[in-house]
């Protein structure tokens, strides 16, 4: 049985990890210990019961429907927030849809896998409620470059480094802009080693959460402002028939990349390196997010959504439609 001064030790690293969010590097550096000594610390914490993981579901689900979307598309998995105390409130729907894909993430993130965040405000409402019983051998990734469009703690690299420090993991920045002035910049950024060794360290991910946006609202129409297409560009991304975007990659309602000059001013992964990546899951919230969703969904772009009940009602009942 540990001495009293080592159960405090204990509880101190616990205290730092669990309440201050601090990675086990930072918490090693505090105690004069090594990562790996904080790891087995936490885990005697655990087992000595100085810490105690109480698991509750403060959401309600509508299995329905998430069944109908898992036979409809074809889905590995579902999530779908049911109607509740909060449901008008888009607040706090954006923060249940966080707390469920947070959930889903908790039961599937394993150790010594490659996890891959986009950015936005369903992500960070993701990150904001995700908090894990252990740590964590994983490492985290940004799958677009930093967008200055948003506000910046819904970022890729304030994610990324946000949800490495709950899971005590490492993570890799990607040090570029999301949006390029011109298809010559992108290409040159393209080129640098160290932007091609993110990109590719975030095809390889085992996991990739993803934000889903929809045309003419939120982060993708600031996308969008912040190209200052051209007249002509901005009627021919008008036409293209895009629904929606996911890592600012615009596509139409079948989940087809739409052709245009933003495709070539955006630096991120593309919709096929997506598709490659074993589980991609695609988190949303609103109505408004429906025919963005729809795409995402047709275009086997996501292979897990989370969302509210508004969104997958309207989602099956366009799909119904078309």
């Amino acid at each position: 049985m540990p001495q009293p001064r080592d159960r405090d030790l204990l509880a101190k690293a616990a205290q730092l990890y669990f309440i201050e969010q601090r990675s086990q590097q930072e918490i090693a550096d505090l105690l004069g210990a090594t990562r790996s000594n904080v790891s087995r610390m936490l885990k005697a914490a655990r087992e000595l019961g100085i810490v105690e993981i109480r698991i509750t579901h403060p959401v309600s689900r509508d299995v329905q429907l998430e069944d109908l979307l898992r036979r409809r598309f074809n889905l590995a998995d579902s999530r779908v927030l049911a109607f509740g105390p909060s449901s008008g409130d888009p607040g706090g729907v954006l923060d249940q849809v966080g707390l469920l894909a947070a959930g889903w993430l908790s039961e599937t993130l394993g150790d010594e896998q490659v996890l891959a965040l986009s950015w936005g405000s369903t992500l960070h409402a993701t990150v904001r409620s995700f908090t894990p019983d252990r740590p964590h051998d994983v490492e985290v990734v940004q799958l677009v470059g930093g967008l200055s469009a948003v506000s910046s703690n819904l970022t890729g690299q304030e994610l990324v480094r946000d949800l490495a420090a709950r899971l005590g993991a490492r993570y890799r920045y990607l040090h570029a802009p999301a949006i390029l002035e011109s298809r010559s910049a992108l290409a040159a950024l393209l080129g640098e080693p160290s932007i091609a060794a993110a990109l590719d360290a975030a095809r390889h991910a085992d996991i990739a959460m993803v934000g889903i946006g929809a045309r003419g609202f939120g982060s993708s129409a600031a996308i969008i402002e912040a190209l200052r297409l051209s007249r002509d560009e901005r009627e021919a991304f008008e036409s293209s028939g895009v629904v929606g975007d996911v890592c600012g990659r615009y596509y139409d309602l079948s989940g087809s990349e739409v052709r245009t000059a933003v495709r070539d001013r955006i630096l991120a992964v593309g919709l096929d390196d997506l598709r490659a990546i074993p589980t991609v899951v695609g988190v949303a919230a609103g109505r408004e997010k429906a025919l963005g969703i729809l795409g995402a969904l047709r275009g086997r772009i996501v292979d897990v959504l989370v969302c509210d009940e508004r969104a997958a009602r309207t989602v099956l009942d366009y799909d119904r439609k078309e």
